[in-house]
């Protein structure tokens, strides 16, 4: 079975798409960028400021879908500048702790020229 996922209180859906699927027992959350919920506006600044957006955002999606950071095992990371590597990574990694994901990272080119970074991910949680 399919449930697609439209979380109140996370940042509105910029297209056609859901916030998460769930499809079995994997759950997909689509790209975030640096949007604030509580504004649903933009929030540009630092890579480190807009990463923990970025990650706020993906964990408010996942606990809403009944997951945690813990279950995610995949996530696609999505740079405009790779130079930002390494300060990504490091609040990135204030997020994942131990439990440590897949993960791709790419330099990429965004329709939203002024943002820096999207990532989405990929969660493994059996329904009880």
């Amino acid at each position: 079975m399919i449930e697609r996922y439209n979380i109140q209180g996370a940042v509105a859906p910029r297209g056609p798409y859901s916030h998460a699927v769930r499809a079995g027992d994997f759950i997909y959350v689509s790209g975030q960028g640096p949007i604030d919920p509580a504004t649903n506006d933009f929030s540009y600044g630092t890579i480190e400021h807009e990463t923990r957006i970025v990650l706020n955002n993906l964990k408010l999606i996942l606990e809403a879908a009944g997951a945690s950071m813990a279950d995610v095992v995949k996530c696609s990371v999505f740079l405009r500048d790779g130079k930002d590597f390494a300060a990504m990574n490091s609040v990135y990694g204030e997020f994942f702790g131990e439990a440590k994901p897949a993960r791709t990272t790419v330099e990429s080119k965004f329709a939203n020229p002024t943002m820096k970074v999207e990532i989405d991910c990929i969660a493994y949680k059996p329904k009880a």
